[in-house]
């Protein structure tokens, strides 16, 4: 699986790159159809959210599945996108198994 990773607003953070790397690579030992992930970091100090946001687009045979969190820091953004895409991720896969 390729692995793009942007920072957008924000230095980067070669933290949060490496841990949003593991995890991607862990689900692929899962989901070894998933093609591509898109990750941004962006950082953006508005008047709502937390902060620190992670959005994660995986691209898979005939969908995109995306995932977003804001939070505190980019480690706890990731884990909740990470979560979120691993609920995707079973849903599509037992709708694939039913063809």
């Amino acid at each position: 699986m390729e692995i793009i990773t942007q920072f957008v607003r924000t230095n980067k953070n070669n933290t949060a790159q490496k841990l949003v790397t593991e995890k991607l690579e862990l689900i692929t030992k899962h989901f070894d159809w998933v093609i591509r992930a898109n990750v941004i970091f962006k950082e953006d100090k508005g008047t709502y959210g937390k902060g620190k946001i992670c959005e994660i687009i995986l691209s898979c045979p005939g969908v995109l599945l995306f995932a977003s969190a804001d939070n505190e820091s980019f480690e706890v953004a990731i884990a909740e996108s990470i979560r979120d895409l691993e609920i995707q991720l079973h849903k599509r896969k037992s709708e694939l198994q039913t063809f």
